[in-house]
C-alpha cells in the first residue's frame, strides 16, 4: 500500500447519541474517538465535557432509568449486532442484564416507576421476536408475549400495566398494538390495507392520544394523531417530503421534527395549540436526536453534515438561533471538507434520479470519478460526513452519490420501483448516471469507478458483470454476489423482510440465477477490490469469498481483504484506516489519480 488515508479523516471525535439526565444540568453523550465509544457527562451550564464514565469498544445506545441517574446501555461484540443490555449505576458499576450472546435484544424502555424494563429478543425462535420484561431489582426476566412474528416494544403506557408494541410486517410496513401485561393480550390499533409505517411515538398529556409520524394512505410521512379509545387516525400536518425525528414537549404542546428535502434536513417546530409552524437555519447536513429542554428554552439535536462531522447543537427557542453546544471538531481537518451539489438526471425510462455531486477544486487535468452506491436498499444517500469520500475529493476525485430507484425519501412508489424482478432497473439507473457523467468536460471518461457497500456492493458487482466495459475499477464492501445464496444464509430474523424486498428462492430462483453477479463473473473486466468483515450477520462473508474464488480461478485481478473482528460496518479505527488506505492504493493503481 502506497497511499495512506490520514488519521484525522477517520479519528474525528464525534457525537453518536446523547440523553438528558432528568432534573439535572448534565447530559450523557456517546462520543467516538480513536475507535472507542466513551460515555461522557457534559455540563449544560459550562458547555464542556467532563471525565468520561467509561470507555468500551462499542456502545450502541443509552437511556436513563426513570427517577434515577442510572443508565441502560446496549453493546454488541465486534460488530455482530447481537445487542446485549447492561445497567450502568450512578456509581459506575456495570451490571449485565441479558446473558444470551447468541441472540439479539432490542430495548423497549423502562416502566414509569423505574423498576422494570422491556425488551424483545429472538431467544425462543431465531426467526421471530418475542417480548420480555425484566426487574431492575431482582434482574429476573419474564416472557410476556410470544408469537410467530416480529414484535417489539415502543413505549410503556403511563399506568405501567400496558405496553405500546410494534408488529413488523416488512421493513416498510408496521402495526401498533396495546399489550396488557395483566392478560397478555394485544389489541391492534392500526390495522390497515396497503403499506403503512409509524415512527417516533409520544403520549398526549391525558394519555388518550398518541402523536407520531406516519405515511398511512400517503406517499410521505406526516404528523398525525391516533385517539386510543376509538382508534381514530387524524392528520395534523403534512408536506411534500418525509417528516423525520419527531420530538414532543408536553410542557408547551410543541413538536420538533425535520423534513428530509432530498437527503438534506430542514428543522421545524409546530405549535399544536396555535397551529403555527417555525423553522431555523443550520449548515447542510442531517439533523437527528431532537430533544426538548423546556426549562432551558432549548432544543438539542445532532447535526451531521458533509463539512460538519457529527456534533451536538443547541437551538435557543426564543430566538430560533442554533449553534454547536460543544465544539469538538475544531483541531482537525477544518477547511478541507466539501459540500455537494444536489442534482438529478434522466434515467433510461425517463425517471428522474437525484444525486449528490462532489467536485474538487479545478485542476489542470480531468478528474477521475467514483460512483458511490448506498446500501439498504431501503436507505438513502444523505448529506452527511463520510471520511473516505472527503479524502478522495481532496485527492482530486469527483464523487457522484445517486439515490437510484428503490431509495427511501422520495415516496412509497419510488421505493418499490426496484422490488423483486425489477432489480435490474436499479442497475440501469447507475448506467444512465455514467452516460451523464461522460458529458461533464471536467471528467476523464476512461477513469470511472463504482464503489458500494452491502446492497450497494451487490449493485457494484451487478454493474461490472452486466455492463463490463464502462469501468476502470470497482470496490465491493460486504456486498452480495448472489441473491440466491444471500436469502438462504442471512440471519434468520432478517430473512423474511429481505425476501419481501428481493424475492424467494422458491418463486424467484430462476430470476436470481439470471441476474446474480456470481453467474456472470467470467464477464467482469474491471479490477476488483473486495472487503468483508467475518462477523457480518447481515451479508455472510461467503458472499464475498465465492466470487473472489471464481475470479481468482481465471486469473482476474481481484484483491480480497477478510477482516477478523469486524461485522457489517467497520468499528475499529485501525481497520478503518487500513481499509480506507487499501481502497486509496487500489484506485491509485488502476485509475492513476495522483
Amino acid at each position: 500500500m502506497t497511499k495512506m488515508v490520514p488519521a484525522p479523516y477517520v479519528n474525528q471525535r464525534t457525537v453518536r447519541d446523547f440523553v438528558c439526565e432528568p432534573n439535572s444540568n448534565q447530559i450523557s453523550v456517546i462520543t467516538e474517538y480513536m475507535g472507542s465509544s466513551r460515555v461522557e457527562k457534559w455540563n449544560l451550564d459550562q458547555r464542556r465535557p467532563e471525565q468520561p464514565s467509561f470507555t468500551l469498544e462499542r456502545v450502541t445506545f443509552l437511556k436513563y432509568v426513570t427517577g434515577t441517574s442510572d443508565l441502560i446501555i446496549g453493546m454488541d461484540v465486534t460488530g455482530n449486532e447481537r445487542e446485549q443490555l447492561f445497567l450502568l449505576k450512578e456509581n459506575g458499576m456495570l451490571i449485565p442484564l441479558t446473558h444470551s450472546p447468541e441472540h439479539v435484544h432490542l430495548y423497549g424502555g423502562n416502566s414509569p416507576d423505574g423498576k422494570w424494563i422491556a425488551w424483545s429478543s429472538n431467544r425462543r425462535n431465531r426467526a421471530f421476536l418475542d417480548i420480555y420484561i425484566q426487574s431492575l431489582e431482582t434482574f429476573e426476566s419474564h416472557l410476556v408475549f410470544a408469537g410467530d412474528g416480529m414484535v417489539s416494544v415502543d413505549r410503556w403506557f403511563p399506568n405501567g400495566n400496558v405496553l405500546l408494541v410494534r408488529r413488523t410486517n416488512s421493513a416498510l410496513d408496521h402495526d401498533l398494538g396495546i399489550l396488557s401485561l395483566l392478560t397478555g393480550n394485544i389489541d391492534w390499533i392500526t390495522e390497515h390495507s396497503g403499506e403503512t409505517s409509524y415512527r417516533n411515538i409520544y403520549f398526549s398529556n391525558n394519555g388518550d392520544d398518541i402523536y407520531l409520524l406516519s405515511n398511512k394512505d400517503s406517499e410521505f410521512y406526516g404528523l398525525a394523531c391516533i385517539h386510543l379509545p376509538t382508534k381514530q387516525f387524524t392528520w395534523l400536518l403534512r408536506g411534500n417530503w418525509d417528516f423525520e425525528g419527531l420530538s414532543f414537549s408536553k410542557e408547551n404542546s410543541m413538536f420538533a421534527f425535520t423534513e428530509n428535502q432530498g437527503g438534506i434536513s430542514k428543522g421545524y417546530m409546530f405549535d399544536l395549540k396555535q397551529g403555527t409552524l417555525y423553522t431555523w437555519e443550520t449548515p447542510m447536513g442531517v439533523i437527528t436526536n431532537l430533544t426538548f429542554l423546556p426549562e432551558r428554552q432549548m432544543l438539542l439535536f445532532k447535526l451531521n453534515g458533509p463539512a460538519h462531522p457529527p456534533e451536538l447543537w443547541a437551538l435557543h427557542l426564543p430566538t430560533l438561533q442554533a449553534q454547536p453546544l460543544v465544539n469538538i471538531n475544531k483541531p482537525y481537518i477544518e477547511g478541507k471538507l466539501t459540500e455537494p451539489s444536489l442534482l438529478s438526471y434522466c434515467s433510461f425510462d425517463g425517471l428522474q434520479i437525484p444525486f449528490f455531486y462532489y467536485k474538487p477544486e479545478p485542476a489542470a487535468k480531468k478528474h477521475p470519478v467514483v460512483i458511490y452506491l448506498h446500501g439498504g436498499p431501503e436507505s438513502q444517500s444523505r448529506a452527511s460526513y463520510n471520511p473516505l469520500l472527503q479524502y478522495f475529493i481532496n485527492q482530486g476525485f469527483c464523487i457522484a452519490a445517486p439515490n437510484i430507484r428503490g431509495s427511501t425519501g422520495y415516496g412509497k412508489t419510488y421505493t418499490h420501483l426496484d422490488d423483486v424482478r425489477k432489480r435490474m432497473d436499479a442497475v440501469k439507473d447507475v448506467i444512465s448516471l455514467v452516460d451523464l457523467l461522460k458529458q461533464d468536460p471536467d471528467i476523464d471518461a476512461s477513469k470511472i469507478a463504482v464503489f458500494g457497500g452491502s446492497y450497494g456492493g451487490f449493485l457494484t458487482l451487478a454493474a461490472i458483470s452486466h455492463y463490463p466495459n464502462l469501468w476502470a475499477a470497482a470496490v465491493d464492501i460486504v456486498g452480495m454476489s448472489s441473491l440466491r445464496t444471500f436469502v438462504q444464509t442471512t440471519s434468520p430474523w432478517r430473512k423474511r423482510p429481505r425476501e419481501i424486498e428481493y424475492g424467494t428462492v422458491e418463486q424467484d430462483g430462476d430470476f436470481f440465477d439470471q441476474i446474480d453477479p456470481l453467474n456472470h463473473a467470467d464477464d467482469i473486466t474491471a479490477p476488483l477490490l473486495v472487503i468483508h468483515g467475518v462477523n457480518d450477520p447481515r451479508v455472510p462473508v461467503g458472499e464475498s469469498e465465492q466470487i473472489v474464488n471464481k475470479l481468482k480461478q481465471r486469473g482476474h485481478p481481484v484483491t480480497y481483504h477478510r477482516i477478523e473482528g469486524e461485522g457489517h460496518n467497520l468499528v475499529k479505527p485501525e481497520d478503518k484506516i487500513y481499509v480506507f488506505s487499501m481502497v486509496a492504493a487500489f484506485l491509485e493503481k488502476y485509475m492513476g489519480c495522483d
